[in-house]
């Protein structure tokens, strides 16, 4: 059985997803860095 047809999202909108989850990604990881930073060199 064939999936049925599908038109393919704006590409503002994936760009805007793809930007999205990016920042996310990359926010996640500077804030780890930076909890561990504090953690393993305290002041």
């Amino acid at each position: 059985m064939a999936a049925p047809h599908e038109t393919p999202r704006p590409l503002g909108q994936r760009l805007l997803w793809f930007a999205a989850l990016w920042l996310l990604g990359t926010g996640t990881v500077a804030v780890f860095a930076y909890i561990l930073r504090l953690w393993i060199a305290p002041h």
